[in-house]
């Protein structure tokens, strides 16, 4: 049977460990052996009261060993107590005091003996003590009352119990007390205040022992504090003050920094290695020290070091010798400081170095037992031969005793003892049992057979081979059935015979032979080694920012052996998921919906099999717009400026890269908030600049990559006082609404610009240039003041300045501006036109004088109309059209003229006012152009050989039409385009019959119209000749005829059998006759066409606007072979039959040019299949 065994590769390194600590001689049980100790008490047991007591002594041996005890040294016996009594097969006691027994009347010190024929075993000396939790001394605590600033302590003294209570102060209500840096509970219990405040003030400040060996709670009685606030005394001492000596107090003195406790400047402490060692200071002082913690000539322990209760504990695990020294304790706060130095002695109680290990031996071989201890002081060592002094023990000859070392030589079965090593000194002691068996023994393999073991690639497999054998056997490995004994660097080889293979790869898979033997035999064992890929993540998990509400998912996809089945798990912040129906855990994925604040964290995907476990995490970060801050406090009041400090509210994960403070005028507008400043988000203070006479409010909003918190609260108020404006009003503009007046205008200052009661604004004008006294008046808080009687279009200098109560603001600055403007008074001269094209004219005018425009030259106008159309004659309405051209211009260009036609034009001034008169009308005209398109091309009557074509004039002649052109092409069953003609048609002409055209042929017709100028735009159209009904009746008859499809039945037969032949002949190596007539007689005509045969291109109807070249060349005789043309015009509902002639006689009466043609000759369509005659035109 196979029994399996996983090595996870994390486990790997605490199995070798295990490994390498396992002696190899651990005795079977079946086998004479002295006895070993496996489970005893405590050295310091103490035990609860209430209860039964039981001291645990168990030991193994064979035969089974036999117990008896001690109690303070001598022998215990149980048999002549009733209470006491001895578990079965076991040396464990049980004293019953559950029925009127007093633990107190077994304390006392316990040792236990276990003994069989080959030696005795002893436990520790066990100390037995019932725990106490004594009752409180009866007191009343006396009222402390104390002035505000001083520094307290309440003392808590609790009574000594065993083990020592657990101290905690609370109320009345049992919450416990609020401790900060300034109020904390010290080493001792003690309740210290570095300060006190008048909210310190209370009855029921009480001190709470809990022992949690008989699970009590003792308290004290409760203490009264009384607080004296400065406050108080003033109103005491205020009529002997005057108000500067009273209010120019401060309401607590500052005072040094004081410790109180430890006391004075220096103290000792001693602590046992291995410990944990606690210092304290706890400082008075206002205001309140911060303390800080040094080492002299050294640094604090990295790792192992910690502070406690708001850094006044100094907190230093698992304690060496190298933590001895002087340690420094600085209480600091603004006046100055003050330090004591505590000076640490490390001790240790003794601890193991080498540890007696139990040895076996054979008839006449050697061995040595070793108890090495170290402790400071350094302890002594004792040995014991089965729990007697060696100095009295039977005296062994194969035994030497020396110091720390026994050394045996030569040992027989009499040998066989259980010694003990005792290393004492004044901090405790050590004692172990270590026994001496001599036996003769054939090797034992203790692992089972073919133990199956499995480990991951690339680390380390343990195979293991646990043995016994006396003398002790050696150790071999094997691989495979006849394989060679292992060994090199590859392997490594455990005393306890298990074999090692650092790094296991893939072909380290297979079967393993363990071989233990000695001088009296030998033994093998057989295990397997399984060898699998590792697991791995392939997508990790990745860093994610997700806002409030919004769904994040992280993927977590594994490779791993397919031999194993993975779990995969998530863990939020190394605990389970919460249990929340938001977080979706999908096969390769997590996904949180509707995202909260209690979900940022880190996100672990968890990968394990039974061999291995791998891992990768992500952090979720919740970030949303920031907490809006809080406490605005206002301090610096100046009268131009302030300080504004506040307290940022939470950045919710997001940095707050800065605060926009906002104002509000209380007295001008009150409940609009307006833009002040802002500044970086390490920023918490601003100083702000105030305009006099507003009452002035202040928030603030944080701003984040998220967005902008909610406003602050908003701070107080602060008046400004009044003063002069310091500024005038902006925008101030002079511009005339009639040709006689001046309309000054200007944006008003805002409230809080006015800088006191009493705006008004103080207006000055005079005529620029004409050396006229400035003309003012004083006007009520408007923005706007015409004066009248003002020459036309005449500028002006003009200034407003703004003024209150207080008096006038700065000079203000002039501005220039006209009164106002009339219509322009001339018409521009000398108009020319140039016509450049049909549709486009250039105009030329002369410039107005300036002083006629009696206002801001803004340009000229053109206006121009068509007066009608010279190809039609015949007038239509008028529509004028303008242009305007900006600045002062002589020149434009008038586009979008129509061809062939008559305009008139004239030209204006415009000012700010309007138009001036117009020039005299202008008359020219527009040359000829192309036409555009027919307006229509209509085919109709489709005949066997002809069509009708019927089209509408131009819409837009554009001049006299000389000519239409006609050009069409056939267009056969490969969509390809035939020859191209061309027919010449007179101008007053609008319909046409084309004759001798092929029957069920369709064709493609361009038609476009002429001036003398050229070809105006086409139009496009297609039809399709009828066809024969007689012909396409006789070609369904045949179709249809039960003769005509026996027929084609035969001939497919035929054909088939004609198939078998040739592909038979063929097989045998013959020659095909009727292939060889074919190649002998081949028709010349047809070949292969070349590139140069111009070939047609298929049709496209994206084509239309343009007739395509001749397609491809048909034989000499015009017909076309079937395997040439297996295509017909399906697409156009009809099938094509009959040839097409080029002798011009369908032209009619009209005699029109033709496209020459090559010689080859035209195009014909293939006549149609029975099949597709039937289908046309259905």
């Amino acid at each position: 049977m196979m029994t399996k065994k996983s090595l996870s590769a994390s486990r790997a390194p605490l199995i070798l460990f295990l490994c390498q600590m396992i002696t190899a001689l651990e005795v079977p049980l079946d086998l004479s052996q002295p006895p070993t100790i496996t489970q005893q008490s405590p050295k310091d047991y103490i035990v609860d009261p209430r209860e039964n007591i039981v001291i645990q002594c168990e030991a193994k041996g064979k035969p089974p060993p036999s117990f008896s005890w001690t109690r303070n040294g001598t022998h215990f016996d149980i048999d002549k107590d009733a209470r006491v009594t001895m578990k079965p097969n076991s040396g464990t006691l049980v004293i019953n005091i559950m029925n009127g027994g007093k633990a107190e009347a077994y304390e006392g010190v316990y040792q236990c003996t276990a003994r069989n024929e080959r030696g005795a075993a002893i436990s520790n000396n066990i100390v037995i003590r019932p725990s106490r939790s004594p009752l409180w001394t009866k007191e009343k605590p006396e009222p402390k009352q104390v002035q505000e600033g001083d520094s307290l302590v309440l003392h808590c003294r609790p009574p000594i119990g065993l083990p020592p209570p657990i101290i905690f102060w609370m109320d009345n209500s049992f919450q416990r007390l609020p401790q900060s840096e300034r109020v904390s509970q010290g080493l001792n219990g003690d309740l210290y205040f570095s300060n006190v405040r008048p909210e310190d003030t209370r009855e029921d400040y009480i001190c709470y022992a809990r022992f949690n060996h008989t699970q009590t709670i003792q308290q004290k009685q409760p203490i009264s504090v009384k607080v004296f606030s400065m406050d108080s005394m003033n109103e005491t001492i205020a009529a002997n003050l005057s108000d500067s000596d009273f209010y120019g107090a401060k309401s607590v003195t500052e005072r040094r920094p004081n410790l109180l406790t430890p006391a004075g400047s220096t103290s000792t402490k001693v602590e046992l290695r291995g410990n944990t060692l606690l210092l304290e200071c706890i400082a008075g002082g206002v205001p309140t020290p911060v303390i800080r913690w040094i080492k002299e000539g050294g640094e604090l322990p990295a790792n192992r070091t910690f502070f406690e209760n708001f850094k006044k504990t100094l907190k230093i695990i698992d304690v060496s010798e190298a933590d001895a020294g002087n340690y420094k304790c600085v209480a600091r706060n603004v006046l100055g400081s003050v330090h004591h130095t505590i000076t640490v002695t490390v001790k240790a109680a003794p601890y193991w170095i080498t540890a007696p290990r139990n040895l076996v031996l054979s008839p006449g071989e050697d061995g040595t037992l070793i108890c090495r201890a170290n402790g400071n002081p350094k302890p002594n060592i004792n040995w014991l031969a089965n729990g007697v002094t060696i100095a009295i023990a039977p005296v062994d000859p194969s035994r030497k005793v020396d110091g720390d070392t026994i050394m045996f030589s030569d040992v027989q079965e009499r040998s066989s003892a259980v010694y003990q090593c005792n290393a004492s000194n004044e901090y405790g002691y050590l004692l172990a049992n270590a026994f001496v068996n001599i036996l003769a023994e054939s090797p034992r393999i203790l692992t089972l057979p073919n133990t199956l073991y499995q480990v991951i690639a690339n680390h380390p497999a343990l195979l293991d081979c646990s043995y016994f054998g006396s003398p002790k056997p050696e150790i071999k490995w094997f691989k495979g059935v006849k394989g060679n004994n292992l060994h090199g660097d590859a392997y490594v080889f455990h005393d306890n015979g298990t074999l090692e293979i650092p790094v296991a790869q893939k072909d380290s898979t297979g079967t393993y032979t363990c071989i233990a033997s000695n001088k009296l035999g030998k033994e093998e064992n057989e295990v397997q080694l399984e060898v699998k890929d590792p697991t791995m993540i392939i997508k990790q998990p990745e860093y994610k920012i997700i806002q409030r509400s919004g769904q994040v998912s992280f993927e977590c996809t594994i490779k791993h052996d397919p031999t194993l089945l993975p779990t995969v798990t998530w863990l939020k912040d190394n605990s389970e998921l919460p249990d929340d129906e938001r977080l979706i855990v999908g096969k390769e994925n997590l996904t949180i919906l509707n995202v909260t604040d209690k979900d940022d964290g880190t996100y672990t995907c968890v990968a394990n099999t039974t061999l291995d476990s791998v891992s990768a995490s992500a952090v979720l970060t919740i970030v949303a717009h920031p907490n809006p801050p809080f406490d605005l406090e206002l301090t610096g009041h100046l009268e131009r400026s302030i300080q504004l400090s506040w307290i940022p509210g939470d950045d919710n994960n997001s940095p707050i890269t800065n605060f926009v403070i906002e104002y509000e005028d209380v007295m001008h507008e009150p409940g609009v908030w307006h833009y002040q400043t802002e500044v970086p988000g390490t920023q918490t203070t601003a100083q702000l600049k105030l305009s006099p006479y507003v009452n002035y409010s202040f928030r603030v909003v944080a701003v984040n990559e998220i967005g902008r918190s909610q406003p602050s609260e908003p701070s107080e108020q602060y008046l400004t006082k009044a003063a002069n404006p310091d500024e005038n009003p902006s925008g101030i503009q002079g511009i005339g609404s009639e040709p006689d007046n001046l309309v000054i205008t200007w944006e008003p200052l805002k409230g809080f610009q006015s800088n006191g009661p009493g705006l008004q604004y103080k207006v000055s004008w005079r005529q620029k240039d004409a050396d006229d006294e400035w003309t003012s008046v004083i006007v009520a808080n408007v923005s706007k003041y015409i004066v009248s009687g003002t020459p036309t279009f005449v500028p002006y200098e003009i200034k407003v300045q703004s003024l209150n109560d207080l008096g006038y603001a700065p000079e203000p600055s002039e501005v220039i501006g006209h009164s106002g403007e009339d219509l322009p008074m001339v018409a521009p001269n000398n108009v020319q036109v140039h016509v450049i094209n049909s549709t486009l004219a250039k105009v030329h005018w002369d410039p107005v004088p300036l002083k006629t425009v009696r206002g801001h030259l803004q340009g000229y106008r053109i206006y121009y109309w068509k007066v009608q159309s010279l190809s039609q004659r015949s007038r239509r309405h008028v529509e004028k059209k303008i242009l305007t051209f900006n600045g002062n211009r002589t020149h434009g260009m008038l586009p979008g003229l129509e061809p062939y036609s008559s305009y008139r034009l004239n030209v204006r001034v415009v000012n700010g006012k309007g138009e001036g008169p117009a020039s005299p009308d202008k008359i020219f005209k527009t040359p000829e152009g192309v036409p555009s398109a027919p307006s229509f091309l209509k085919i109709t009557d489709p005949m066997l050989d002809s069509l009708t074509l019927e089209w509408g004039l131009p819409t837009y002649p554009n001049g006299i039409l000389t000519t239409y052109i006609l050009k069409f092409q056939p267009i056969n069953s490969t969509h390809e385009l035939g020859p191209l003609v061309e027919i010449r048609i007179p101008a007053n002409e609008t319909s046409l019959i084309l004759r001798n055209l092929n029957y069920s042929t369709r064709y493609k017709f361009y038609f476009y119209a002429q001036t003398s100028v050229g070809s105006g735009s086409q139009i496009t159209e297609e039809a399709v000749t009828i066809m024969d009904e007689a012909m396409a009746s006789r070609q369904v008859d045949i179709a249809t005829q039960g003769w005509f499809i026996g027929l084609m039945c035969a001939v497919a037969l035929l054909i088939l059998i004609l198939l078998i032949v040739c592909f038979i002949r063929r097989n045998k190596g013959g020659k095909y006759p009727v292939k060889e007539k074919e190649d002998a007689h081949a028709d010349p005509e047809i070949q292969p066409m070349k590139e140069d045969d111009g070939t047609f291109g298929e049709y496209s109807d994206a084509e239309d606007h343009k007739p395509l070249k001749k397609g491809s060349r048909t034989p000499s005789d015009r017909t076309v072979k079937k395997e040439d043309s297996d295509d017909s015009l399906v697409d156009y509902g009809e099938g094509v039959n009959g040839q097409f002639n080029e002798d011009g006689s369908f032209i009619g009466q009209y005699s029109g040019k033709k496209e020459k043609e090559p010689a080859e000759g035209n195009e014909s369509s293939e006549a149609p299949s029975p099949v597709n005659a039937m289908n046309s035109f259905v």
